[in-house]
């Protein structure tokens, strides 16, 4: 399919306009930019000048009060479930019920 002179023609008279469109777009996204940075620029300001939430200054003298309850707490709980363990284990083991002959015959018929 070739390029008719009525099809330059058209061609010719829309290039200024495709160049425009492509200037006013390149111009659109650099003023989005400076845009953004000026926002961000006032976010950072306000920022600065207001009053931020103190930073954690540690643990006072009641939370390692708390901590330590809570760790022997943990520490006892513990305890108790590794004895209610053994004590099922040992009661687990009292009640199986041991075959002398058990394992030692083999049933070879078919």
């Amino acid at each position: 399919m070739a390029i008719q002179p009525i099809d330059l023609q058209t061609l010719f008279t829309q290039v200024d306009k495709v160049g425009r469109a492509q200037i006013a777009q390149k111009e659109g996204l650099s003023i989005q930019q400076t845009i953004q940075g000026i926002q961000l620029e006032r976010k950072n300001e306000q920022y600065i000048q207001s009053v931020n939430e103190a930073q954690n200054t540690g643990d006072g003298v009641e939370n390692i009060k708390d901590r330590r309850e809570r760790e022997q707490a943990a520490a006892d709980g513990e305890k108790k479930r590794q004895e209610e363990d053994e004590q099922e284990q040992e009661g687990k083991k009292n009640s199986v019920i041991k075959d002398p002959s058990l394992g030692k015959n083999i049933d070879i018929s078919m």
